[in-house]
């Protein structure tokens, strides 16, 4: 058993009086992390100008950030539980720092990339402390609502990276984008050191080295077979020897965990209903968000005809829902009212809705009403749903391996993007194959549509594309829709469990009372 947190002089005390000014703190710090998973985008054509960067050297630019990012997070965790999630997060700001200084005055396209790597294992840091630090300094009555506004931060950045990246370059060099980071995290370094509290697991475990390593090189591997599938085809060997390596030395970790008696991470998780259900969960809406995101960009600019920057701002709408759903703390006031169980039921209904009016009534040339109404059910799902799974992940692990949950929370939510951009992509390719065979040579759209012989065959590739998207967005609100109600039904059947030995130890008192009334009602008269 786990001891209560008030027994445990090693972690912050429940309910800190600074609380909520901590949080802050660290949701600044957090965001220059999430925009930096989506700023560099924009600036392909100034990287490829002034760098003189091959269409692969950008490539390892965006991918080299996320690449270190997603698998270093488990081991990220684990070391801040061990050694101090302040001190782990003062580390991970000082490496974002210094990586982005040395990205914004990069020479080389090997320069930047090297810097990227090392802004990725800062962003490793960060995500997993930030969360740590959360379920630390929050009781339980507050927590979701704390959780809720820490998760709209990631909201928040996936959409503004576009709007942020394509502002500064309208007003500065490229090299800028990385240049703001230098005083956010000097700011946050200062606040977080006076700030925050010191907390970590005090039982001395020693650190499970070959589980880091297992679990950074499996992670790794797989997070890259994602990335690399659009590129060079799922069905290529180099993605295919990947993607085995990948999911073989995770099952190594996996045996690795359950063979030692200080895991990294407790397989014995994964036996608990209301961790599975979360788990569930949480890839799911990664899944669905993600992956609609994705193809909707394209959709908007390739078939519809918008810019870059019109598309990110017409694809704002659902992170904005989030944001202020999050932060009036409607998500956080359902689960006090109705239970997580059935907060993550309403949230991934209303994500499959979204998805499946994005697909019914946003695809085509029907212009963008339809979309909009569909991004903005999606966005009220995902503030619903995300706050309340990653509460429910975090309330399952001991408080004293915070870090490791948090680790495992980022781990799902790379793992479930990647899957929603390779499945609801394969669904669309397998639908545009079917309507227009002529163009599957093609390696992407804009290429299938500079290929088309005149504006009929255009016209013909663009309307199969947006029967491939509606295919795809119906595929990925079923998925969603059906692990959501999976999710809720194993919560719902977790609680119970839970409730009943609570129930069988109050019965015996009660009969005891009862039995004690009996007694004084027959006994002698005084």
């Amino acid at each position: 058993m786990t001891a209560p947190a008030a027994q445990r002089p090693d972690l912050a005390p429940q309910g800190h009086p600074q609380r909520w000014l901590i949080l802050g703190v660290i949701c600044l710090a957090q965001l220059t992390v999430l925009l930096d998973n989506t700023v560099l985008n924009v600036a392909i054509p100034s990287l490829t100008a002034e760098l003189d960067a091959s269409t692969s050297d950008v490539q390892w630019m965006i991918n080299a950030y996320s690449l270190v990012q997603a698998g270093l997070l488990l081991t990220a965790g684990s070391s801040a539980d061990r050694y101090g999630r302040k001190k782990m997060l003062i580390v991970g700001l000082a490496l974002f720092g210094v990586g982005s200084l040395v990205a914004g005055l990069s020479q080389s396209s090997g320069q930047l990339i090297a810097a990227r790597a090392g802004m990725g294992v800062g962003g490793a840091l960060l995500l997993t402390t930030t969360l740590a630090v959360v379920v630390q300094i929050f009781d339980e009555t507050e927590r979701v609502k704390a959780i809720g506004i820490w998760s709209t931060v990631a909201s928040l950045g996936f959409a503004a990276g576009p709007l942020f990246g394509g502002f500064v370059l309208d007003h500065f060099w490229w090299g800028a984008i990385f240049l703001i980071n230098i005083p956010v995290a000097l700011i946050a370094l200062v606040a977080v050191a006076r700030l925050v509290p010191e907390s970590k697991n005090g039982q001395g475990e020693r650190p499970d080295l070959l589980g880091a390593l297992l679990s950074t090189i499996g992670m790794t591997a797989v997070v890259f077979a994602i990335i690399s599938g659009p590129e060079h085809g799922w069905a290529s060997g180099q993605v295919l020897l990947t993607a085995f390596v990948g999911v073989a030395v995770l099952a190594g970790f996996v045996l690795w965990e359950l063979r030692i008696p200080h895991p990294m991470l407790d397989m014995h998780f994964f036996r608990n209903q209301k961790f599975v259900g979360a788990v569930a969960g949480a890839i799911l809406v990664a899944f669905g968000m993600t992956g609609s995101l994705f193809l909707l960009t394209q959709h908007l600019q390739f078939v519809l005809g918008y810019g870059p920057l019109e598309a990110g701002l017409r694809t704002a709408p659902m992170a904005l829902t989030v944001v202020v759903l999050n932060l009036a703390g409607l998500g956080a006031r359902m689960v006090q009212k109705f239970g997580t169980p059935v907060v993550i039921a309403a949230g991934m209904s209303c994500l499959a809705a979204g998805l499946a009016a994005i697909a019914v009534l946003g695809g085509g040339d029907g212009g963008y009403g339809g979309m909009l109404f569909g991004l903005v059910v999606m966005g009220v799902g995902v503030a619903f749903a995300m706050p309340a799974m990653a509460n429910a992940i975090m309330s399952a692990i001991p408080p004293e391996k915070a870090g490791v949950g948090a680790g495992v929370n980022g781990m799902l939510a790379e793992f479930g993007n990647g899957l929603g951009v390779a499945v609801l992509g394969a669904v669309l390719n397998a639908r545009f194959a079917a309507l227009v065979p002529a163009a599957v040579g093609a390696a992407s759209l804009p290429a299938a549509l500079a290929a088309a012989d005149g504006p009929a065959a255009r016209e013909e590739i663009k309307e199969a594309f947006a029967s491939g998207l509606e295919v795809s967005q119906l595929a990925g609100a079923v998925a969603v829709l059906a692990g959501g109600l999976l999710a809720a039904f194993l919560l719902r059947r977790a609680e119970r469990a839970e409730a009943r030995p609570a129930v069988a130890a109050k019965e015996p008192v009660a009969e005891t009372a009862k039995a004690g009334d009996r007694a004084d009602s027959t006994g002698p008269a005084a």
